[in-house]
């Protein structure tokens, strides 16, 4: 799986957030999708392949700017993973 996060600008409430997170749902089956109005950026977790142009274009359809975006591997984390070393 592939973490994105999105710089996402124009963001000011919740209800941005869940704008922003229901846009990126119907662009593209993802795994997780958190937003952050503070921290103004929006954090995808996604399979490997998918093309991070679909959620920007979702996004600016959705009303918002988004700027620099990262992209690096997930690797899901299970409850007692800390005991593993």
């Amino acid at each position: 799986m592939t973490q994105f996060t999105l710089e996402v600008q124009g963001m000011h409430c919740g209800m941005c957030e869940s704008r922003v997170n229901e846009a990126v749902r119907k662009a593209a089956p993802v795994h997780k999708v958190t937003s952050s109005a503070a921290k103004g950026q929006t954090v995808i977790v996604a399979e490997d392949g998918t093309d991070p142009e679909v959620f920007r274009t979702a996004i600016e359809q959705a009303g918002y700017t988004v700027g620099k975006t990262e992209q690096q591997s997930y690797e899901k984390k299970g409850l007692f993973s800390f005991l593993k070393k």
